[in-house]
């Protein structure tokens, strides 16, 4: 066993429990039957008959996708995933949060096939106000296709964090305050989709689908969501209380465990980060890049 495999696993075991709190605002269910809706190709949306499991397939024929039946505004979502496994170039399976409005509130995880042998790219994205251009790229330190892993998004008015295994990935910061947007109004839909994304996916698109692996099955299993199911107003959402707990003052940053283990993830595991790509931006960052990220 590796240095750096016990390393993440004492690390892990340390912030497991950082965000387990009252469950009094959990609504899920734990039933995709009764939580989520077939949104695309439904023929390709298979469920086990308790409700617990659901995977979606990608053949040339389609692919598919489900949504929740509800909209929230702060919470924490967590979905245990099990990917692609094989030569899955130019697949993309996206697991995130959307508005569905003209300017759109976006949190993406977005997982890119690869060729087998190859280490799975995780991508990340953040749209405000319909402004996205925020990716940020991460080579997964496992194997993603061999067993389930839990892949969340904690959103509040301070900060969004986007964690593997309760691990800090990456992190957005709210700088409204400063003319930086931040999704803190609309209320979104949790949404998953596997489709053919080989004209930009894997290698910039140089890899394709070989159709020939497929079909392509990706796997979901316990579901979490805890969080504040949208009523029309913002503000029960935006209130501090023992329901939203994710509003409160504890969760305004990471601890100083969870900041080690996200500056590890980003000096092992980084591979792009728009806010170092001033060819992209023409030597013009956008703002957040040079504000903090705690």
């Amino acid at each position: 066993m590796s240095t750096t495999f016990k390393f993440a696993v004492f690390i892990g075991l340390l912030i497991t429990n950082t965000f387990q709190v009252s469950f009094s605002s959990v609504i899920s269910t734990g039933d995709f039957n009764k939580d989520f809706s077939a949104t695309w190709s439904p023929s390709h949306v298979y469920t086990t008959s308790d409700g617990r499991t659901r995977s979606l397939k990608l053949d040339q024929e389609s692919g598919s996708g489900f949504a929740s039946n509800q909209m929230f505004l702060f919470g924490q979502i967590d979905m245990q995933i099990k990917l692609v496994p094989g030569h899955s170039a130019g697949t993309v399976l996206a697991f995130y949060l959307s508005s569905d409005q003209p300017k759109r509130d976006e949190i993406d995880f977005e997982f890119l096939g690869n060729v087998s042998g190859q280490p799975y790219i995780l991508q990340t994205n953040v749209y405000a106000d319909g402004n996205d251009d925020r990716e940020e790229r991460i080579y997964l330190w496992f194997d993603p296709t061999k067993n389930f892993h839990t892949y969340s998004v904690l959103w509040n008015l301070h900060q969004i964090v986007f964690m593997v295994d309760r691990i800090p990935i990456r992190l957005y910061r709210n700088h409204a305050d400063k003319g930086v947007a931040y999704p803190r109004w609309q209320p979104m839909s949790i949404k998953a989709s596997l489709w053919n994304g080989d004209s930009w996916a894997t290698r910039g698109g140089k890899d394709k689908i070989d159709w020939s692996k497929g079909p392509f099955i990706a796997s979901f299993r316990n579901h979490k969501i805890d969080a504040c199911p949208w009523n029309g107003n913002p503000r029960f959402c935006r209130a501090e209380s023992s329901t939203n707990w994710w509003n409160k003052e504890r969760f305004s940053t990471l601890t100083s465990t969870q900041r080690r283990w996200f500056k590890w993830v980003r000096l092992h595991h980084m591979i792009y980060d728009y806010c170092q790509d001033n060819k992209r931006f023409q030597n013009n960052l956008p703002k957040e890049c040079s504000l903090p990220k705690y």
